[in-house]
């Protein structure tokens, strides 16, 4: 008995479908490398007395340096304590209102971020103001509708600089200083926190490659975040 012929067309897609996995889990692996990486932990870190056991083995425990927020202000001159782990990821970038050259680049990266990432309530922005003196609560409110801040998404905070550039310079290990009346030296970067508060990358704010790094780095966080709550349970 003759077995009845295979059309071709069914035979391809047949063979598409099976291939399929392969080739995106091969562009996953060899192609998107920096992309699904884990992130590194940056600042100083410590080895813990406790340990986790891992096949049988004890692995010290690493103790990584998480940023401690001091007190700060928002636009509408209200207390805003951000110490508040396990609850969002935020991007954080130092700045001052009449800065022509840097900040308007800046603005415009985290413009396009809020938009990319508008609908995910885990993710912030928070932007810190380096001249209180000039920056007026009333001028920052202005300026937080200037530039397209969505309020609880991207939030602009102030303080003294006796708090706010020894955060730059102790916590995130960024520049933030006065060298004279007039005139600050801040960074350009924005800075990527994981909802332990741990620094897990810098982003050159005036570069749309890094703008695009720093968008992809955010969705491998959270992965890690889904995976973290995957386990608890």
């Amino acid at each position: 008995m003759t077995g009845k012929k295979f059309p071709l067309g069914k035979i391809l897609i047949l063979v598409t479908i099976l291939a399929l996995p392969g080739f995106l889990y091969y562009l996953l692996q060899a192609k998107g490398k920096n992309r699904y990486k884990p992130l590194p932990v940056f600042g100083p870190k410590v080895v813990a007395s406790t340990f986790r056991t891992k096949r049988g083995v004890k692995i010290p425990d690493t103790v990584y340096h998480k940023i401690t927020f001091p007190q700060l202000y928002n636009s509408g001159g209200n207390t805003v304590k951000l110490d508040t782990e396990g609850q969002h990821l935020t991007v954080v970038n130092f700045f001052y209102i009449n800065n022509k050259n840097v900040v308007p680049a800046l603005n415009k990266g985290i413009t396009t971020l809020q938009e990319q990432f508008k609908d995910n309530k885990r993710i912030r922005f928070i932007s810190i103001d380096v001249d209180p003196k000039n920056d007026t609560i009333d001028q920052l409110k202005q300026y937080a509708g200037k530039i397209g801040a969505i309020p609880q998404k991207w939030t602009i905070l102030t303080a003294d600089t006796a708090i706010t550039y020894p955060l730059a310079r102790d916590q995130f290990f960024v520049n933030a200083f006065q060298p004279k009346e007039g005139e600050f030296v801040f960074s350009d970067k924005l800075i990527l926190l994981d909802a332990e508060n741990r620094i897990r990358g810098y982003y050159t704010g005036t570069s749309d490659d890094e703008i695009r790094r720093i968008s992809d780095e955010l969705k491998v966080l959270i992965t890690e975040e889904l995976r973290k709550v995957k386990a608890e349970f």
